[in-house]
């Protein structure tokens, strides 16, 4: 079996930043093939690992021929366990599947966990994950965790090898590292940064080791979120995450969906594009310029979203990496 380190040992191994990237796994229907397009051009960067995201089940209504309406139950984008299996095996590459609260018992948590752990998964990244589409709030499933940090609680308890059937003899305990989300310009749902913070460092307390960030487009929203971080005893490694902007479009989707600013001087740029070949391009050179900066105050490692294309984060990497 192959086996790959923790996040934290590859971070406290190295003297130097590493680089990571997040896959969105394909719709449903499509194969892995896509994955692979996004993946070859960053393996020569020789990444310290490769997040693969998971998506909960979405609903669709349709209109029955009785004038009743049915609503059925999609999962658009499945295989996050058999993807983060098929990297490990083709690529050699450390993978970190994310574990989501929504659309799963405690229960099928657990199933998920065993299954990763038996392929020889180490890390994990453990997140609420985002409202349902068309609902307001988020609405954990009946049986499952309402917040991240009960999701930690769990695989937590079953690195100690407490599962949850308590009468399990001869129990086999885990061995995973865990990460979890941070928030520079504040998660969309805290009343205040503090606030965030506070829900942070329980998470941490319950068993996580390493810290990734929302995308932000301002470093000094990056270093601001760490001094606060340390100011409030979260002494694990902090990574910055980074999307470069990719079209005209993303102005007004980003800040709504992720909560975040853009910076006046990449909107006084943006606003002398054309089109968005020229946004990729100016995204491109923004993210190269955030990513040195970074890289020169010694951040652990600089992880990249790539929303299912990796062309602009290898352009990026090779000015960087």
């Amino acid at each position: 079996m192959l086996n790959f380190p923790k996040v934290t040992e590859k971070i406290a191994a190295s003297d130097k930043t590493l680089f990571s990237f997040e896959l969105l796994p394909p719709l449903k229907g499509q194969n892995i093939e896509n994955i692979q397009k996004t993946i070859d051009p960053l393996m020569e960067f020789d990444p310290a690992f490769v997040n693969v995201t998971y998506h909960q089940e979405e609903f669709v209504y349709r209109n029955l021929p009785n004038g009743l309406i049915e609503r059925r139950t999609i999962r658009k984008r499945p295989g996050t366990v058999g993807i983060a299996a098929a990297i490990m095996f083709r690529y050699g590459a450390n993978v970190v599947p994310h574990i989501i609260c929504g659309g799963f018992t405690r229960e099928e948590t657990e199933n998920a966990l065993i299954d990763l752990h038996f392929l020889g998964v180490k890390n994990l990244l453990a997140i609420r994950g985002d409202a349902q589409a068309g609902m307001k709030y988020f609405q954990p499933e009946k049986g499952g965790h309402a917040h991240a940090v009960d999701l930690v609680k769990q695989i937590t308890n079953l690195n100690r090898g407490k599962y949850l059937e308590e009468d399990l003899l001869n129990a086999t305990p885990t061995d995973f590292c865990i990460g979890v989300a941070g928030y520079p310009e504040k998660h969309i749902e805290a009343p205040n940064m503090d606030s965030d913070l506070y829900h942070l460092r329980k998470k941490i307390e319950a068993g996580a080791s390493y810290v990734i960030t929302q995308m932000f487009f301002d470093n000094a929203k990056y270093f601001s979120f760490v001094e606060r971080c340390r100011a409030a005893g979260i002494e694990v490694p902090i990574i910055p995450g980074l999307k470069p902007l990719a079209s005209l479009n993303q102005l007004s989707t980003l800040p709504q969906t992720f909560n975040i600013d853009l910076p006046e001087a990449l909107m006084k740029e943006v606003r002398k594009c054309t089109d968005n070949q020229q946004v990729r391009k100016l995204g491109v050179e923004w993210a190269i310029a955030q990513s040195k900066e970074l890289k020169a105050a010694g951040v652990p490692a600089i992880h990249y979203y790539t929303m299912g294309r990796s062309d602009n984060i290898a352009a990026i990497a090779r000015e960087v990496f």
